[in-house]
């Protein structure tokens, strides 16, 4: 985050951090640099399976001209390396389980990593949709799963040490009744690592998202930047996680998880506002200094999971509705860090859903049907606008950020963003009911950059404002 420093809660916010195991001198470091066009970026995430009826990379790249209208920047594509279809439901994770389709395959349970999966394609398709997004000026990003594989990875009996065992010999599963991965073994180190540069060598991918990340030695993670690095200078590193100093010597931008799990804790009312305040602060003081975030709301776990029956039985946007998911997008696209979009939420995708469906397993898909909706174009539009302004402003991609006190912190989070000359105000109702609130602001001029469900007028330091259930405002400030 390049934000504005506020020491109050670092004290707490380090204690944290060593509890979970971060160094606890994570903030004293500071966050390799990274190119402008990652600090503008818009991430757009794919589960192949899930994006199109036919569930095939050959598909899914007739839909890149419409990903970049949307002002997106970065596709990032679940695994499409061949999974593991084993049948034994004693190496099925909970999830895999739960979700009642008896599909034994597991697309984040890998099988070989060197090879396409021929459900979604061939090395030809994954090659033509690389060169399709980069002629359209968009970077393309592969999951890598290197914690753990399939009972049945092509590995396990050519290289028995690549995988943990017991005393006896025997492969340990480590955590979703996976086969973990043995770091301790420099073939395996090499062998990932040669992975990593065959698709940036043969496929010419712009970088990786990495899977459970801390997880797996940050010294690898170390080792495969400086190699991979030594091919493609800009490669792009994205960590699922949220390990502190990660981004010192390996990644571009961290998942935010606490910040996700925060908006659906205060946009289902069981939290006030401002606690998503709290959250950014802590994070801001254990961070690395100038540390990135991914901004997220939905992703193919956290859509799989909301549609369980105890976990709400709904996609988010079934149970925030529209305007709610609206104001969750404003927010995600305006407070630092990098803003992400999983396929669908673009056009209120509210389709029931679950990773571990295909095409003979309770297939679901993207609710394509919804782009010919009001709502559905609304959100485009809303989508493209706040690219747009994003990408215009360098106060919301690059600018510090300072949360500003308002008369309804319950309710309503207000923050500025700074670079220079440009100072820019947002303020977000995460509430479904109309508000009313004072913001506490010093300017001479405030000028309207985009509104939905809201009206203000100056009013001594500050403004006065009345914000629509689920309503935002974002407004720049002289």
């Amino acid at each position: 985050m390049n934000v504005k420093k506020l020491s109050s809660f670092a004290a707490l916010s380090l204690f944290a951090a060593s509890l979970f195991g971060a160094p606890a001198n994570a903030s004293d470091k500071t966050a390799r640099p990274t190119t402008e066009f990652f600090q503008k970026s818009v991430v757009y995430q794919i589960l192949p399976q899930h994006f199109t009826q036919e569930g095939t990379l050959a598909k899914a790249a007739e839909f890149l001209p419409h990903i970049k209208s949307l002002g997106m920047d970065i596709v990032y594509l679940c695994p499409i390396v061949e999974s593991d279809d084993d049948g034994d439901t004693r190496f099925w994770s909970k999830r895999q389980k739960a979700s009642g389709l008896n599909n034994p395959r597991n697309p984040y349970r890998m099988k070989d990593y060197f090879k396409i999966d021929p459900r979604f394609g061939t090395d030809k398709d994954l090659k033509n949709f690389v060169e399709q997004a980069h002629a359209l000026g968009l970077k393309v990003v592969l999951d890598l799963v290197y914690y753990h594989c399939g009972p049945k990875a092509v590995f396990i009996e050519t290289n028995p040490d690549f995988v943990v065992r017991d005393a006896d010999g025997k492969v340990k599963n480590g955590r979703w009744s996976f086969p973990e991965l043995n770091f301790k073994s420099r073939g395996l180190r090499d062998y990932l690592i040669k992975n990593m540069e065959y698709f940036v060598e043969k496929f010419d991918v712009d970088g990786y998202r990495t899977d459970v990340e801390p997880s797996v030695p940050a010294d690898f993670w170390a080792e495969a930047y400086t190699r991979i690095a030594k091919i493609k200078p800009d490669v792009i590193m994205i960590a699922e996680g949220e390990r502190k100093d990660a981004q010192v010597d390996a990644y571009d931008a961290n998942y935010s998880f606490k910040w996700e799990y925060g908006i659906i804790n205060v946009f289902q009312g069981k939290k006030p506002a401002d606690s998503l305040r709290k959250i950014w602060e802590d994070q801001d003081a254990a961070f690395a200094k100038g540390s990135r975030l991914l901004r997220a709301l939905d992703n193919h776990d956290t859509a799989s999971d909301a549609c369980q029956p105890d976990k709400g039985g709904a996609r988010y946007e079934k149970q925030f509705g529209n305007r709610g998911m609206d104001a969750i997008q404003v927010l995600n696209f305006t407070i630092d860090g990098i803003p992400f979009v999983y396929n669908g939420n673009e056009f209120a995708d509210d389709a029931y859903f679950s990773m571990f469906a295909d095409n003979t397993h309770g297939r679901t898909f993207v609710a394509w049907e919804n782009i010919a909706t009001r709502e559905g174009w609304k959100r485009m539009q809303l989508i493209r606008a706040l690219s747009k302004m994003r990408k215009e402003n360098t106060a919301l991609w690059s600018g510090t950020t300072a949360w500003v006190d308002n008369g309804a912190p319950e309710s309503v989070l207000s923050f500025t963003r700074n670079a220079k000359w440009e100072n820019v105000l947002v303020l977000v109702n995460t509430r479904n009911a109309e508000v009313d609130t004072d913001v506490f602001l010093k300017a001479d001029k405030f000028s309207t950059m985009l509104a939905g469900g809201a009206t203000y007028r100056k009013y001594g330091d500050g403004l006065k404002a009345k914000l629509a259930p689920y309503g935002y405002l974002v407004v720049r400030y002289e």
